[in-house]
């Protein structure tokens, strides 16, 4: 038994089997059996990778919560600095707190346990709650956020999945502009379907970058991704999400200038 790779229009891996017959007296000929195992082992790989990703992310909250514990018990910190190191703990324990969260919302949406519960959903009203949520963080980050397109239709989706789906973009977007930017969310009814754009004049995204942005823990900025309290999943539950809903998302980018996320849902 052997295992290959072949290269074709892309890369196969294969299991060999190779027999010689007759078992005795001479040799007639040679029986090959090839297994295409490329879908195991790319599984494998994700498994092995998600495993890695998750305990490092995991690890680097919890060494400092349990660096500035150690040094609150064992040392006499001045009462002016307490605050602060307690801040610290606190940051990285909700930081955990969130990985986790995330960590089981994908788990169930890629399982399948999460039902969603389809109906007609007036996506104006939904865009503006979120708009409305955001808005402290974006006056706080300088940024400026409109509802922009048409009046629409009802459209058939999940209204949970839809709020937590426009969150994570609006987050997203948030995360990667610099003060001054601007975020509009756009609606605007095509055929059958209702398009949401959601686009942003923030930093952009790197061409080389854009087919990997929704793997989970993946991070075009990973520093400023962590600094910014990011878990690396937003992304990819969003794609999930999606997906449930019946759509595909996609994304278009160009460095320097902005970001646009857009997906289709289809009229109630």
């Amino acid at each position: 038994m052997r295992e290959l790779s072949v290269q074709a229009e892309k890369q196969r891996v294969l299991l060999m089997h190779a027999s010689g017959f007759p078992e005795n007296g001479p040799r007639a000929g040679t029986v090959a059996v090839f297994h295409d195992v490329t879908e195991l082992r790319r599984v494998d790989e994700v498994r092995r990778d998600f495993i890695a990703n998750a305990s490092h992310e995991l690890r680097t909250p919890l060494t400092s919560i349990r660096g500035f514990a150690d040094t609150l018990s064992n040392s006499q910190i001045p009462p002016e600095d307490l605050s602060q190191y307690l801040d610290v703990i606190v940051r990285n324990a909700q930081r955990m707190s969130d990985l986790i969260d995330d960590l089981l919302t994908l788990s169930r949406v890629e399982s399948g346990e999460t039902e969603l519960q389809l109906g007609p959903v007036n996506l104006r009203r939904v865009v503006d709650t979120v708009i409305a949520d955001f808005g402290p963080r974006f006056r706080e980050a300088a940024i400026e956020a409109s509802v922009g397109g048409e009046d629409v239709p009802n459209c058939l989706c999940d209204r949970d999945a839809l709020e937590q789906v426009i969150s994570n973009l609006l987050s997203n977007a948030a995360r990667y502009s610099n003060p001054g930017s601007r975020v509009e969310v756009v609606l605007e009814r095509k055929g059958d379907a209702v398009e949401v754009r959601v686009s942003d004049t923030g930093i952009g995204i790197p061409s080389e970058d854009l087919e990997r942005i929704f793997e989970r823990f993946y991070r075009v900025d990973a520093a400023r991704s962590r600094a910014l309290g990011s878990t690396g999943l937003g992304l990819s539950i969003v794609k999930h999400l999606v997906r449930a809903m019946g759509s595909d998302i996609q994304v278009e980018s160009e460095l320097g200038k902005g970001t646009t996320f857009s997906f289709r849902l289809p009229i109630a």
